[in-house]
């Protein structure tokens, strides 16, 4: 038989377990904040942006192929950059002594914007000037490399990354992370109040007896306060 809930009885559970609701999000928030301000470690973004010209070979090429010829060089090129051919190099000409190619390329990241023949190096570490210095870096080389690598050049830095004291970092974001958390302890804990609720089997009021037993209260016996008890008791020692 299923069981239904009215919306009286909704907001009955959240008003009885109001306390509960309460301390689990604001455990979770606070939870969050501690975690996002002072465990997290600070993540720095830095770019730089590189213009790739196809040279011009074949002054009656159709414009079409022209476009296309260009998007596969963007990403054979930004194949190249984070290829160790050039990582390798960043990492010699930087002392990046603890850090290996691998862990290098984890930290890159190569894209252009939609059919432009703009590339953007944009590198991401815990100190914004190492993440300027590598992204620039690795402009640098590519651009000195790429020549050997594939005897044309064609490749200029359209701009150099920059770093400074008062730059933001890019995650955490504590304030967002805050406010998903306080979404997500609160529904949590209503999840928890209503578990609870089904799973408590007392007795507490008339309602509760006529819905288990499917028959109606014909009476009742009021309570009684100790202090009223120990009055009538008095009041009986007296007669």
């Amino acid at each position: 038989m299923e069981e239904t809930i009215s919306l009286q009885e909704f907001f009955q559970t959240l008003r009885k377990r109001m306390l509960l609701i309460f301390s689990i999000t604001l455990l979770v928030t606070t939870l969050s904040g501690v975690i996002s301000f002072y465990l997290i470690t600070p993540i720095y973004e830095s770019s730089t942006q590189l213009l790739i010209n196809q040279e011009d070979t074949n002054t009656n090429q159709m414009p079409d192929l022209d476009i296309q010829t260009n998007l596969q060089l963007i990403n054979t090129y930004s194949i190249i950059i984070k290829s160790p051919a050039i990582l390798d190099l960043v990492i010699k000409e930087l002392a990046l002594e603890n850090m290996t190619t691998q862990s290098l390329n984890k930290k890159i990241n190569v894209n252009s914007e939609g059919d432009s023949q703009v590339v953007t190096i944009t590198v991401q570490d815990a100190d914004q000037y190492i993440a300027r210095d590598i992204a620039n870096s690795t402009a640098d080389i590519f651009q000195r490399e790429i020549t050997d690598l594939m005897n044309i050049n064609n490749v200029g830095i359209l701009a150099k990354a920059t770093a400074s004291e008062k730059q933001e970092p890019v995650k955490p974001q504590p304030i967002l992370n805050i406010a998903i958390s306080m979404v997500i302890g609160f529904l949590l804990s209503i999840g928890l109040a209503f578990l609870l609720e089904y799973l408590d089997n007392t007795l507490t009021s008339e309602q509760d007896i006529e819905k288990l037993l499917s028959l109606p209260v014909i009476g009742s016996i009021s309570s009684m306060e100790i202090k009223e008890q120990k009055k009538i008791a008095r009041l009986n020692k007296m007669q």
